[in-house]
């Protein structure tokens, strides 16, 4: 299993980063054994619009069961839940202390977006 978490860095110690669609990068995370890859977002960073939904169609091509995040509005919610990818919401920290909530069964999965769409 691998899970995604958005992040303000490309290693295991950068800060979650709280904008999902706009987040630089996104840590692809087998929680087990803690490898992990770096997908970049750059391309989403400065967008005009859609951000939110671009960046769940890139992580949804690598099929995770979970993405972690800060925020996430309403398209970019329902894009990834079609796509089977269970969302949890607030996640602050470290990517790696993320991770490790996550393993801990700390993190609850969101039941709808937490911030309103932009357009």
């Amino acid at each position: 299993m691998k899970i995604v978490i958005s992040a303000k860095g490309p290693n295991l110690e950068a800060q979650v980063d709280p904008r999902f669609g706009r987040s630089s990068n996104f840590l692809l995370v087998n929680p087990e054994s803690m490898e992990y890859e770096v997908l970049s977002n750059g391309q989403n960073v400065q967008a005009a619009q859609g951000a939110g939904i671009q960046a769940a169609a890139l992580i949804a091509r690598h099929n995770p069961a979970a993405l972690l995040t800060g925020n996430c509005g309403p398209k970019a919610y329902h894009t990834l839940l079609a796509a089977g990818i269970s969302v949890f919401l607030g996640v602050a920290g470290s990517v790696r202390e993320a991770v490790q909530e996550f393993r801990d069964g700390k993190l609850t999965p969101a039941r709808g977006p937490n911030v309103t769409g932009h357009w």
